[in-house]
């Protein structure tokens, strides 16, 4: 458990960090509330993008001042007209180990990363099987069902009913937003029959055990690997601080390349190219100046433990207080709940149902807002499509709240789902 000190104490340090970056930094005294946590940070990150934007002006789409260096924090970049030819150099968002290499190309968005990727691979391929886990994240597939027309998309576990025949390609897209049993049952798979597996970290810490997992499976059985993250999640200390995505291409530094010998070893030329063609490529000012440092790691790496401490405790409660009124409560990456509804919800009342709750608990003064993301320092509501049941949800994001308070407003939210949830259904 971690008391009402120790977390403002943590806090405490994590404001310190960002206040840090500043040229000029602000007067900053210790919180004394949640409140003024989620205040104070917010302010930073906006002192940190307002002094970014002032310090960097001259550095615009077409270059024209020709500077020596573009900077933000411990990155440098350097290029050329609308940014298509973005070089980036600094800390990496991973943690690999000693051995493991990767080359790194971001985009505007976690969605235009794997866009990039996905549309790239059809200049390798003809067509292919692209195996999917039951739950994965929505928008990923409809990018596929709807723009990878060399791709047929198959879910694990379910029938195919497509007429078309089996491919020879076969790539696994692993999805860290998936339920455990599902991820867990696909990474057993992870076999040399695979071309080429595709893995979604943007729920995982940078350096979770899991991706390290994931990585040695398919080194051992010899299948190339692109790790594809949104970083505007757990990589910017709860405060989303600028929309970022990457697609990494990882090896082992003894083999030299990635995918050499193999049906996609043009893939990350290709899918540089991409990015430049459709415009995806990622804003300097979008790089969080805050990464790559111990205090860093440390403190996203205790920020991410209390997340999933806080998580496995409110999965208890909810079992036992809202049996039948859940959806699911054990995803892999721990960060957040979904609850169901004794009538079927559609988009728009699990909408509003998302936004009745935080508004009734956020004005009984509890840390709860309704916000479309996760990994904030509050509680975020809101509606969830889970696009292989084609079912809709209401979406908890825990936070890493002091472990009382958590519980507290665990206990309310159970409370208030299982009297109003009826209610937003039916209004």
């Amino acid at each position: 458990m971690e008391t009402r000190e120790a977390y403002l104490e943590r806090k405490f340090a994590e404001l310190r960090l960002l206040n840090g970056c500043l040229g000029t930094p602000l007067p900053l005294s210790a919180p004394a509330s949640v409140n003024e946590v989620i205040r104070h940070k917010f302010q930073l990150t906006a002192a940190l993008k307002a002094e970014h934007a002032l310090q960097h002006w001259a550095d615009t789409e077409t270059d024209w001042s020709h500077a020596d260096r573009h900077r933000a924090g411990p990155f440098e970049f350097s290029y050329d007209y609308q940014r298509a030819d973005l070089d980036v150099r600094g800390p990496d968002f991973y943690e690999f180990g000693d051995g493991i290499a990767c080359d790194t190309i971001y985009a505007a968005s976690g969605m235009a990363a794997i866009s990039a990727l996905v549309l790239a691979s059809a200049r390798s391929i003809d067509n292919a099987d692209i195996l999917v886990l039951a739950g994965s994240y929505g928008e990923t597939q409809e990018l596929i069902e709807r723009h990878a027309g060399h791709l047929r998309l198959v879910t694990l576990g379910q029938a195919q009913t497509s007429r078309r025949p089996k491919s020879s390609r076969r790539i696994l897209l692993l999805d860290s937003s998936a339920p455990a049993v599902a991820f867990d049952d696909a990474l057993r798979g992870v076999a040399p029959e695979l071309d080429l597996l595709i893995f979604d970290t943007t729920c995982f810490f940078g350096g979770s055990g899991r991706i390290r997992r994931v990585l040695r499976r398919a080194r051992n059985a010899g299948v190339p690997v692109v790790l594809v993250r949104s970083h505007n999640k757990l990589d910017s200390l709860g405060a989303e601080y600028g929309r970022l995505g990457s697609v990494a291409f990882v090896f082992a530094e003894d083999d030299g390349a990635w995918g050499r010998g193999t049906a996609f070893g043009a893939l990350p030329y290709q899918t540089r190219d991409a990015v430049r063609l459709f415009g995806g490529a990622a804003l300097p000012a979008h790089f969080p100046p805050f990464v790559g440092t111990p205090a860093y790691r440390a403190l996203t790496m205790r920020r991410t433990a209390a997340i999933l401490r806080n998580s496995r405790r409110a999965s208890r409660h909810f079992v036992a207080a809202l049996a039948g009124l859940t959806a699911e409560l054990n995803y892999v990456h721990g960060l957040y709940v979904t609850l169901a509804g004794r009538q079927e919800l559609d988009e728009a009342s699990a909408r509003r149902a998302a936004a009745a709750m935080s508004k009734d608990l956020g004005k009984a003064g509890l840390p709860i807002r309704h916000a479309g993301s996760f990994g904030f320092d509050f509680a975020a509501t809101e509606w969830f499509h889970d696009a292989t049941t084609d079912r809709y949800s209401v979406r908890v994001a825990i936070p890493d709240l002091p472990t009382a308070l958590w519980d507290d407003l665990a206990k309310a939210i159970a409370q208030w789902w299982s009297v109003n949830q009826r209610r937003c259904a039916a209004a």
